[in-house]
């Protein structure tokens, strides 16, 4: 049998901490997955369910987005993986018996983490302006409460339409021609907080804002650099992908502020020697200062172009543009700079460059570590740059792998989820369905909560995700969702976003991944692109939590037709009694999905075109791969300031908090945690174990405070601190974003000073 939920909240800011782990996954991994899948699911449903999990006639991980080999494991999946699965696939319920329980300013109070644990939502509610709980509403009265919000807005612009990266391809392709046939393109999305500065990086340099590299070009490379990166806890599938690479030859540089125990060694649980010797995967470790990359990659650039021979020069003059504005700045990188603004000693970085230019394929992975600082699309141009002098796009083996967070947060982007569409995806939705859509930007995620802070948005819809949750500057976004005449959150479980709304506020609970998904035209399958462009179905296969749900798709199908009216000639009910119809429609709209039916009946899939990969073809404004020349950029701070990150623990996947346990950082049974360099924290005047608030300094002038963090004496970088997420979101300024990103917050370099804690 499942446990039940905790009753009360259990303490967060009191921690047992030990020393952190040296090695990832093994028999430890095992038994804490089968622990908290039995919790939330009980014996028999663990082993129906994870069983299912990522295999060919299964249904997609709703955690992360990496790939799935060709073969595959009888147990496909990962510990955090099955954890997620878990949460969804949970035999914990949420009914309107809790919410008469709840008033809505209780819920407010709780953690995200006891929020979570509820269990699923069974049944529509409603929450009436100036109500004090949630009530149980009809679809067809909760569709009807959309409209009429909707209808009496001054102009489409005035209502915002959110989605986050569990939404299915047919899901989201449908919210998106939803959205512009009701006349906005105010479609803000988690990829605004998270990989934008790489999608811009990527567009402006190669012409496609998606990684370059294939599952078998990592397992080919010769030399893969994984930059900003956890592997260990955020995609935990990535390792043995690292360890076959290895098996192969491939050698392994680490980039990081902190030591990560999976890059260390990994303990492969899928082999039985494997989960008791485990592999040393990280063949150079670069404890960089936290915003230091640019510098580095900068400074490698400028040693390959001094090594005769370094250079593919077939490769730059036959694909590239730009090289020789490029060269002169890469030219003038200066040493005793660098060295400071990375913190690394000069043999480390030789020893880097050596492994460079042994190395004929070369792969650079990277994630939020890279993305989430002022001049993230300035460093990721700067690794382009070093794979384009090196010939490393286009062949076998080698490119650029930014490593997506959520499971198809790529696949909503390619629907067209995106607030700022091309004319062409324009064109192609206006010549299929016959209505002319809005063709001037709308907003993004930061702008979309400046809107409802301004009053200039009115309505917000999220599918899925947690807005408030994961958004910056926490107080400033709260109020802002306030403001809102109607909130509505599509969801399968509670989160912060459903504590925090409007004046009227809405949750309508929908099917999960694990979901068995049946409407008038039969059982239906939706289909995810993962973190390398692969595109497969995904089949959902136990009952569904309760009879009153309805599937994304269903949800959106509904809305448009309470909302367009007999005026829509836009085929709704079809939509929704078989997704296979989307499917054709979106064949026509979106290129490289032609023949998308009969292809996501072939076992595994099928991969998109990516003309850098596959023809050496660049689709930018040149025709070329682009070089580029930013100045190097790097964060400074003052005496007695630290340099923060914010991250995930072991024990959560984005905002979603699985348990309060951060086992390979040694840190357990709480959350609200500083780790800061044992030299650092003395100057400080700060022994292991005291309290201390974080206030973070910006340029606005604005004290920003997280108070109550339980200081831990941890081998960071010098001069830099963690700490996790959501809890230090609060910390960030809605206008601290990277620079020509489409706002992406600027959460990993975030300057704070410790004050000690009156609190604790």
């Amino acid at each position: 049998m499942a446990s039940k939920p905790p009753a009360d909240d259990p303490v967060q800011d009191a921690p047992q901490v030990t020393a952190p782990q040296h090695a990832a996954a093994g028999l430890p991994a095992i038994a804490h997955t089968l622990r908290a899948a039995q919790r939330q699911m009980g014996v028999a449903r663990t082993a129906r369910t994870l069983l299912r999990v990522n295999q060919k006639d299964g249904f997609d991980c709703p955690g992360c987005a990496w790939p799935e080999e060709d073969r595959r494991h009888t147990a496909e999946f990962c510990e955090n993986g099955a954890k997620a699965v878990a949460e969804e696939a949970t035999l914990r319920r949420v009914t309107p018996g809790f919410f008469a329980a709840h008033p809505v300013a209780e819920l407010a109070g709780r953690s995200g983490y006891w929020l979570g644990q509820q269990g699923r939502i069974t049944e529509p509610v409603y929450l009436a302006e100036g109500a004090t709980h949630y009530e149980p509403v009809g679809w067809d009265r909760a569709f009807a409460l959309i409209a009429e919000e909707l209808r009496g807005l001054d102009s489409p612009d005035e209502a915002l339409f959110y989605t986050s990266g569990r939404t299915s391809n047919e899901a989201a392709f449908l919210l998106q021609l939803f959205a512009r046939e009701f006349g906005t393109n105010n479609l803000p999305d988690c990829s605004n907080m998270c990989h934008e500065s790489s999608g811009s990086a990527l567009t402006e340099t190669l012409g496609v804002g998606k990684g370059s590299v294939t599952l078998e070009d990592l397992h080919r490379a010769e030399l893969i650099i994984v930059a900003g990166q956890n592997p260990g806890t955020n995609h935990p599938r990535m390792l043995s992908a690292l360890e076959k690479a290895k098996a192969g030859g491939a050698r392994i540089i680490s980039v990081n502020p902190l030591p990560e125990a999976g890059l260390e060694r990994f303990r492969n649980p899928q082999s039985p020697l494997g989960a008791v010797r485990g592999v040393a995967l990280t063949d150079l470790f670069l404890q960089i200062r936290i915003g230091g990359d640019q510098a580095l990659f900068r400074l490698l650039n400028k040693l390959v172009l001094e090594t005769p021979g370094a250079v593919d020069e077939e490769f730059v003059r036959e694909h590239t543009h730009g090289f020789e504005a490029f060269a002169e700045a890469a030219r003038s990188a200066d040493w005793e700079e660098t060295l400071a603004a990375t913190g690394l000693a000069r043999d480390e970085v030789e020893r880097a460059l050596a492994m460079v230019l042994s190395s004929r394929r070369t792969v650079v992975c990277w994630a939020m570590g890279l993305t989430q600082h002022k001049h993230s699309v300035a460093t990721i141009r700067e690794v382009v740059n070093l794979l384009l002098l090196r010939g490393d796009v286009g062949r076998p083996g080698s490119g650029v792998c930014p490593v997506r967070g959520h499971s198809n947060v790529q696949g909503d982007r390619t629907m067209g989820i995106f607030e700022r569409p091309s004319p062409a995806f324009l064109d192609a939705l206006e010549k299929e369905f016959g209505f002319a859509p809005p063709r001037h930007h709308g907003l993004d995620v930061v702008r979309s909560i400046e809107a409802l802070r301004d009053g200039r948005a009115k309505v917000f819809f999220a599918m899925g995700g947690n807005f408030v949750g994961a958004s910056p500057d926490t107080a400033v976004t709260e109020a802002a969702v306030r403001r809102a005449r109607l909130t509505v959150q599509v969801s399968t479980k509670l989160n912060r976003s459903h504590a925090v709304t409007g004046r009227r506020a809405l949750i309508l609970p929908t099917l999960g991944r694990s979901d068995r998904d049946v409407q008038a035209g039969g059982r239906q399958v939706v289909t995810v692109e993962d973190s390398m462009g692969m595109v497969h179905a995904s089949r959902g296969n136990l009952p569904p939590a309760g009879p009153r749900l309805l599937s994304e798709p269903a949800i959106v199908a509904r809305l448009a037709r309470a909302v367009l009216g007999p005026g829509s000639a836009t085929p709704w009910e079809e939509f929704e009694r078989d997704y296979a119809a989307i499917r054709d429609r979106i064949a026509r709209v979106v290129p490289g999905f032609e023949d998308f039916n009969a292809r996501i009946a072939r076992p595994g899939g099928f991969t998109l075109p990516h003309a850098p990969r596959d023809e050496r073809r660049f689709p930018t404004a040149t025709g070329k791969a682009n070089f580029t020349a930013a100045p190097v950029e790097y964060p400074v701070v003052g005496e007695g300031r630290l340099l923060l990150q914010t991250l995930r623990s072991h024990d959560q996947y984005n905002t979603t908090v699985y348990g309060l346990d951060d086992r390979y950082r040694g840190v357990r049974g709480g959350r609200r945690v500083v780790l800061v360099n044992p030299a650092d924290a003395l100057a400080l005047g700060f022994a292991d174990g005291d309290y201390a608030d974080l206030v973070g300094e910006w340029e606005d002038g604005v004290e920003r405070r997280a108070p109550g963090f339980r200081v831990v004496h941890y081998p960071t970088a010098r001069g830099c601190a963690a700490a996790y997420y959501p809890e230090t979101n609060v910390l960030v300024p809605l206008g601290a974003t990277a620079d020509t990103s489409n706002n992406t917050p600027a959460s990993k370099s975030v300057v704070v000073r410790l004050e000690q804690s009156p609190t604790v």
